[in-house]
């Protein structure tokens, strides 16, 4: 700040640091794109009504309320002037202060304290809306349409001399108004039912309705301006007269702090993280089941998108779990690329070729990529099922379930997890309470809740909690957050923040190169880094318990597994035997039907021995090598093949008996040889009808050998993870930021006129000579190198004429076939398409 006030808030701007500025920017994303070119234009950019309104929606309870009385109060307002408004807050008014300052929306020294115009006009009460204040609009608002006649009258109503115009008429009532003793006395002689309705508005709403006649002590209120006209029939209380009412006081009840998220219970926190690293484990185990029932049998995507309830319902069944928590590991597969639709023309989702890459992994980078989509997903499943504004179903993996807000108020809840010491659980209650503190005006207060509530169930099933308390697995995925910092997009593609134009004043043109986002090793400011996420692996791996390579096979046809099963006998588990409960040990039965499944799928009856032999740390009982021995002995006597389909069997007398059910009609048998019937079903149909009847046909090849039913794994073609839809930009990191501040005072300084203050600055080289020519490997590493260093680098550039041009630049980021960097040459910011790079080099 100057000595002197300034005049506009552009002047204010101009007064600050560059460490201001870049967190004004910070706080405030939106007004990076496209960069201002001065700080006047940032200043005008900062008083756009999009733009306040977006931060303000992010503004605590009690800098909200402070910005509500600073609309109310006199422009420019005193600090002490304030503070009278907000009584009781005196301690935290400096800090809600400066939340308003660094976000551009109040400005001026504190005897001339400022609220941006734009600000000023949506959050002040006016006649057609009462304010979060619950104040009316001012006397001056009210009385504007007010005939010059019935303002004498009003002032001889009100015992006040008369005057000459209604300016000075409303200037008397003003004052009458604002001056305590003189409005007690005039309120000393109102009667008693008056004095009721006034106590009545004075907290809100400040409307009331009246007759066309209405009582004596109504027309006394209203003939002394108490209560002004606003429409027929509809009077409303003057803000002044409210202030005096209520002891001058902005708010009925202020809450300069927020509510404390009061721990629900404590527990140790190794068991909280044995708890949480259970879920994770958990929840890979159900993801693997998820993607491997969708590879075999995959479900039809609807006409209009997305899934049927019945196949939602089947999987749900599948998964021996409610249908929304259904809903949510469809979408969470679907958020971390996992699983898509094919696109085929009988288009069906299935898993994607990044699903092998997952199983691959770890079991802990597994979870991290699951938790890492989790965090900056803004799909919201628990709307699937309702209905959208046009009515139309909203169904799961289908369109219309983004919710902007999502991902953000899902960070805002884990904090507040993480703020508690480790293993405290809060109380849900509480921590919606604090939220709703915390974003006051973020969404309608119901959905703030549902999705508060919907973060805490979900963080629970994927193990980021342990009996409601966060894990501590889980905190270094959690750096605190700027003030103001818009929700993070961890793996969103494409360049952030500030995308410049070429020399011709057009945008990119051209193809962009390949995509080097991935590579850039240029670090976010809002992404947990590379180092964050590997202690958060380490330490979840130290939590996982050692997978189990065994069984305890028992004697009536039951498998324990004493822990969670590697994969692969995990799967053999699942083909061989059905599961009949989980929990810390999975029970596992035998039944004729896995038997027979295992023998489907290619499996013979001496390798399942085997299998069971060399697995179980139990001797093997009797009856399960009689079962599978039994069922080995009937499988495949009756043989099915394709002509329609067959079925052959040596068996004279079982072909006899399958003719003789009544209940294979269906099938449209036709005995052609004692031992080889004909249907017209298809080969599928016939096997499967067959099995409901209680046989168990195998199927054969034109040879007649004996072919395993086992399908092949289904997978779409390589797909993209779906982005998240925030409804806020992407938050710049530190080095953009740089970028940015300086580029703006450079416009600036050549905007005003004004020399550079020659501060020590860094000599930048002249562009001369040749433009730099290399390959492209090498290109892409010199500026990557310059990114993470912060230093120059020489460029050949392509421009809109055909020439190239020879331009030094600080890199700022490499990604999505851009680079972003501040060019000396131009003293701005800009972003060029790799392709029309010629060159790089080092500029010593």
């Amino acid at each position: 700040m100057t000595a002197t006030s300034p005049r506009t808030l552009a002047d204010e701007l101009r007064s600050r640091s560059d460490a201001e500025l870049a967190g004004l920017l910070r706080a405030r994303a939106d007004l990076l794109s496209p960069l201002p070119g001065d700080l006047s234009q940032l200043a005008t950019r900062a008083g756009a009504r999009a733009s306040v309104l977006r931060a303000l929606d992010r503004l605590d309870t009690f800098a909200l309320q402070t910005a509500e009385a600073l609309a109310i109060a006199p422009q420019p307002c005193p600090y002490p002037v304030l503070a009278a408004l907000l009584p009781g807050g005196e301690k935290q008014l400096p800090g809600a202060l400066a939340a308003l300052r660094a976000r551009a929306l109040l400005w001026g020294r504190p005897e001339a304290l400022r609220l941006v115009r734009t600000a000023q006009e949506l959050l002040a009460p006016t006649a057609a809306r009462p304010s979060g204040t619950g104040l009316g609009p001012a006397l001056a608002e009210t009385a504007a349409g007010i005939s010059p006649s019935r303002m004498q009258e009003l002032l001889a109503g009100t015992g006040l001399p008369p005057t000459h115009d209604p300016v000075s008429a409303l200037t008397a009532l003003t004052d009458l108004f604002t001056d305590p003793e003189r409005l007690t006395a005039l309120l000393a002689e109102a009667p008693d039912p008056a004095l009721a309705v006034l106590e009545r508005l004075a907290w809100g709403p400040p409307y009331g309705e009246v007759s066309a006649r209405p009582g004596p002590h109504l027309r006394w209120l209203i003939d002394r301006a108490l209560l002004m006209p606003t429409a027929p029939g509809t009077v409303v209380l003057p803000r002044e007269v409210a202030l005096y009412l209520r002891g001058g006081r902005a708010h009925r009840e202020l809450r300069p702090d927020p509510p404390e998220p009061l721990p629900r219970a404590t527990f140790e926190p190794d068991a909280v993280d044995a708890a949480a690293a259970g879920a994770a484990g958990a929840a890979l185990v159900l993801v693997e089941e998820l993607l491997t029932a969708w590879e075999h049998q995959a479900p039809p995507v609807l006409r209009a998108g997305g899934l049927g309830a019945r196949d939602l319902k089947r999987l749900a069944v599948a998964l021996d779990t409610s249908e929304p928590d259904a809903a949510f590991w469809l979408e969470l597969v679907f958020g971390a690329g996992l699983l898509a639709s094919d696109g085929a023309a009988d288009e069906r989702f299935a898993p994607t070729p990044a699903y092998d890459t997952w199983c691959r992994r770890p079991p802990e980078e597994r979870w991290l990529h699951l938790v890492t989509a989790w965090l900056t997903g803004t799909r919201v499943p628990g709307l699937v099922g309702t209905r959208d504004g046009k009515g139309r179903l909203l169904t799961a993996l289908g369109p219309g379930l983004d919710r902007g807000p999502a991902a953000e108020l899902r960070l805002a809840t884990l904090r507040l997890l993480a703020d508690v010491p480790p293993g405290h659980a809060p109380d849900p209650a509480a921590v919606r309470r604090r939220i709703d503190w915390e974003l006051p005006r973020r969404l309608a207060d119901e959905t703030r809740r549902e999705l508060c509530a919907a973060a805490l169930a979900e963080a629970e099933l994927l193990g980021v909690t342990g009996r409601g308390a966060l894990a501590s697995f889980t905190r270094p995925l959690l750096p605190h957050a700027p003030e103001g910092a818009a929700p993070p997009r961890i793996g969103a593609g494409g360049a952030n923040g500030t995308r410049g134009e070429d020399e011709a004043g057009n945008g990119h043109g051209g193809e962009p190169a390949d995509d080097v986002g991935a590579e850039a090793g240029h670090a976010r400011d809002d992404l947990p880094g590379r180092a964050e996420r590997e202690a958060a692996a380490a330490l979840l791996a130290a939590h996982l318990p050692a997978p189990v390579d065994h069984v305890l096979v028992q004697a009536d046809l039951t498998a324990v597994a004493p822990g969670p099963l590697d994969r692969e006998l995990r799967q053999a588990m699942a083909l061989a035997a059905d599961v009949e409960s989980k929990g810390v040990a999975t029970v596992y039965r035998f039944t004729p039907a896995s038997v027979r499944r295992a023998l489907d799928a290619g499996w013979t009856a001496e390798e399942l021995h085997a299998f069971v032999a060399s697995r179980s740390a139990t001797p093997v009982p009797q009856p399960l090598t009689y079962l599978i021995d039994d069922v080995a002995r009937r499988h495949g006597r009756l043989r099915v093949g394709a002509a329609g389909s067959y079925v052959r069997c040596e068996d004279e007398s079982l072909l006899t008996q399958l003719l003789a059910d009544r209940r294979a009609e269906g099938l449209r048998l036709t005995r052609l040889a004692p031992t080889v019937v004909v249907s017209a079903a298809p080969p599928d149909t016939l096997l499967a009808g067959l099995r409901d009847l209680g046989f168990a046909p195998a199927a054969e090849t034109a040879e007649g050998a004996v072919v395993a039913l086992r399908a092949q794994p289904r997978r779409t073609p390589p797909r993209s993870a779906p982005e998240p839809a925030p409804d806020t930009p992407p938050r710049a990191d530190d080095a953009l930021l740089a970028a940015a501040v300086r580029a703006i005072r450079a416009g600036d300084h050549a905007a005003s006129g004004a020399s550079r203050a020659p501060a020590a600055p860094a000599r930048v080289p002249d562009a001369t000579g040749p433009p730099p020519r290399t390959p492209t490997d090498a290109t892409l590493r010199t500026l990557r190198a310059a990114a993470r260093s912060g230093g120059l680098v020489r460029i050949g550039y392509v421009g809109a004429d055909g020439l190239a041009a020879h331009r030094v630049v600080s890199p700022v980021r490499v990604e999505g076939g851009f680079v972003t960097a501040f060019d000396h040459t131009a003293d701005e910011v800009r972003t060029y398409p790799l392709h029309r790079i010629t060159g790089s080099a080092d500029t010593g």
